[in-house]
């Protein structure tokens, strides 16, 4: 049973209202509708990638905001491929039941899930499911955008045609780079929302403008805008249904599935730079999301200009395979030069910002390169088939690059296993090493087992000696006698040199070391040198006199000092030496007699000072019982001390929660800070091999390696066309 089709002419025209889903033109459309049709069906995958690509370009707000780890993440990406994949093979019925429709729904649904979902989840499950769907529904796109792209294009056309479909993916993945960048400041829940909000727009723009051919014109190979005639005229009695018999069987060909598999495995480093670009440049390099995203800006700003210019340029050669080789020898070279400085991210060793720009830009433009030539061969490998299963074709394309892409990402977790410890406890570690970054480098000189003794009691004057020890590097037995030692050692600081020179060198019987003795005296004790010389020249000349007025009360002295005569005072004067010297009274009265003598000036200095002289002559004599040697021992060591006492000090007021958090965490964020630019660049590499697989498939694609041959091929084609029209005219 065959079935045609009805010519064009006698197709009745769709009402305004029927015509937001009866969809198809049954003439090709001039050039105005194309490029229109064209223009809607890039701004749309533009869009559903954008939204597709977003988690990337936030994924460590996302990670943080719903406790997801990596894994977590890294499978929501792979059920979403793997879905995806499914989705793919179910878009191979848009050969027989139509593109536009599909690509209008795909909108709607992806922007009530971006605006009206995402925002609105908390946990990690619904975020999952949420974005699984969406991967499915790009999945369909996937195919079927492609194919409206081909169905409005010539092969002499098609490289600049299929360079701006890919445009798509890669400007939505600039917008995910350029929104981000700007608006860094918002959460992810609005990003989200402002993506739901653009897709729910260009909706309304597809929904009211976007048409496809119907398919009796779609489902014939076109190879120049002259065979439009021939085409029209074709399809007034075309049998397309026996085309559409068994179309999986008629696409699982070789060509097809090596070449599909040849794009998959060259295009791994740009799933890896759309998926996790900026989780790698935020936790190996410490960027921040808005300078990791706009590394992104370059990257596929300079991937979109090559993917037009060498569609352009191939389509005027007339050739692809060439192109695909220079770009995959190129991606090839830049790529293992990315690799290789991902490792260098510390002082001295260090790849800068300049250095990735001008490496992503590189890379960028030799994906380009290859990947617009690629897409147009490889929709004429699957004409060379059957021209009429350009969807399921597609579809075996989109099947194969989800199967390839959920493969290799699943892998990453388990290549890269530090991403979860830096993005989990990554930015707590080092939010409290900032803050806490003194006590820190005090912790790490002390040995565990002594701070946790610390720890457990503060007071512990042994385990405080040792760690005092550890941070300053002084002996313990050294730290011990500078703590014991602590006033001697302050006091002694006080002492200038010349005076110390002469303590130490002076006979003591000598007038120079006496008056050396008076004035380190007077510097130890606060004391003027004129007060400290009065009252040591009394207590040397007048030992008894003045210990007889210290022996006095206050009241007594008092009245003393106002009447000397005063008999009744002068009497109970002698009995307070008396009982507290232990004196004769004949002793007493001497003594109080001489104490008479001393002019009541120098007596008032001597009571104004005594107390701070005698603990400054208690300081010099406990200084002096101190070997000189070890003396200047202590001098030396006491300034490391102090400043150890007080750092260890200082780590005792963090909070133990911190403590404990970095005691857990801090080590294992270090050695992932470590080990991660290493596993990056072994994933890298997995790309790396990925674009020399490409190489040797590429010959088993459509298309000619001569211009020359490319040239003679479409004059041949330009002359079989000018015959078959001579023929379907005459008939």
């Amino acid at each position: 049973m065959t079935a045609t089709y009805q010519a064009a002419d006698d197709m009745p025209a769709p009402s305004p209202i029927t015509r937001l889903w009866q969809r198809q033109l049954n003439r090709y459309p001039n050039n105005g509708m194309r490029f229109l049709s064209l223009f809607i069906v890039v701004a749309t995958t533009v869009v559903l990638y954008y939204q597709l690509y977003l988690s990337g370009g936030v994924a460590v707000q996302i990670l943080g905001d719903l406790h997801m780890s990596f894994l977590y993440f890294v499978n929501i990406a792979v059920i979403g491929y793997a879905f995806g994949a499914l989705a793919s093979v179910i878009a191979g019925l848009a050969d027989r039941y139509g593109r536009a429709n599909i690509v209008t729904a795909g909108l709607l649904v992806t922007g009530v899930l971006s605006l009206g979902v995402l925002p609105h989840v908390h946990t990690e499950l619904p975020f999952a499911i949420t974005y699984i769907a969406i991967g499915f529904v790009e999945g369909i796109v996937l195919v079927a955008t492609p194919a409206l792209i081909r169905d409005f294009s010539p092969q002499l056309g098609r490289a600049s045609a299929m360079g701006g479909w890919t445009l798509g993916p890669v400007l939505g993945s600039l917008v995910v780079s350029v929104i981000v960048t700007n608006t860094s400041s918002h959460t992810w829940q609005w990003q989200y929302g402002l993506a739901g909000v653009v897709g729910l727009v260009v909706f309304l723009v597809a929904l009211v403008g976007l048409r496809e051919l119907a398919p009796n014109l779609r489902d014939q190979l076109m190879v120049s805008q002259k065979d439009r005639a021939l085409i029209e005229m074709r399809a007034k009695g075309l049998d397309i249904e026996e085309s559409l018999k068994r179309p999986f069987r008629q696409m699982l060909k070789v060509d097809i599935v090596g070449s599909a598999f040849a794009i998959s495995v060259f295009l791994i480093i740009y799933y890896i730079a759309v998926g996790f670009f900026p989780i790698f440049f935020e936790t190996v390099f410490g960027y921040s999301q808005s300078t990791a995203n706009g590394l992104g800006n370059y990257f596929w700003a300079c991937d979109a200009g090559a993917l037009l210019i060498v569609g352009i340029v191939s389509d005027i050669v007339g050739v692809r395979k060439p192109f695909m080789i220079v770009g995959a020898l190129g991606a090839i070279a830049f790529t293992t030069i990315f690799a290789i400085d991902a490792t260098h991210n510390k002082p001295g060793n260090l790849t800068t910002h300049g250095d990735f720009v001008l490496l992503l830009i590189g890379m960028s433009v030799c994906l380009g390169i290859a990947f617009a030539p690629w897409m147009a061969s490889f929709t004429e490998t699957v004409e060379r088939r059957n021209p009429a299963l350009t969807a399921t074709g597609l579809a075996v394309w989109g099947l194969v690059i989800r199967v390839v892409i959920a493969v290799v990402i699943v892998f990453v977790p388990h290549v890269v296993n530090t991403v979860s410890t830096l993005v989990d406890k990554g930015p707590t570690v080092q939010a409290d090493a900032a803050k806490y970054a003194p006590q820190l480098a005090t912790a790490a000189k002390v040995q565990p087992a002594v701070l946790a003794e610390l720890t457990a009691d503060p007071t512990n004057a042994v385990a405080g000696a040792t760690a005092v020890s550890q941070i300053s590097g002084v002996p313990v037995a050294d730290v011990a006698g500078i703590a014991a030692n602590a006033a001697t050692l302050t006091a002694a600081a006080k002492i200038d040199s010349a005076t110390a020179q002469a303590l130490a060198t002076e006979p003591k019987t000598s007038a120079a070391y006496q008056a050396a003795a008076v004035k380190a005296l007077s510097e130890v004790s606060g004391v003027s040198l004129a007060d400290t010389t009065t009252v040591a020249t009394l207590e040397a000349t007048k030992p008894q006199a003045l210990a007889a007025g210290a022996a006095l009360d206050t009241a007594t002295a008092t009245a003393l000092l106002a009447n000397p005569a005063d008999a009744a005072a002068g009497a109970k004067a002698v009995g307070e030496v008396v009982a507290k010297l232990h004196v004769s009274v004949a002793t007493a009265t001497a003594d109080l007699q001489q104490l008479a003598t001393i002019p009541t000036a120098d007596l008032l200095v001597v009571q104004a000072n005594s107390a701070q002289l005698t603990a400054g002559t208690a300081v010099l004599t406990k200084l002096a019982a101190i070997p000189p040697a070890t003396l200047a021992s202590y001098a030396s060591e006491a300034p490391k001390v102090v400043t150890a006492t007080a750092q260890l000090k200082a780590l005792a007021a963090v909070p133990p929660s911190v403590t404990a958090y970095l005691t857990k965490n801090a080590a294992s964020v270090i050695k992932a800070s470590a080990d991660s630019p290493k596993q990056w660049r072994t994933y890298f590499f997995i790309g790396v091999g990925g674009e020399v697989v490409f190489i040797p498939l590429v010959f088993l694609m459509a298309g000619y390696w001569s211009p020359r041959k490319a040239k003679r091929a479409e004059q041949e084609h330009e002359a079989m066309v000018a015959a078959e029209m001579a023929k379907l005219q005459g008939a």
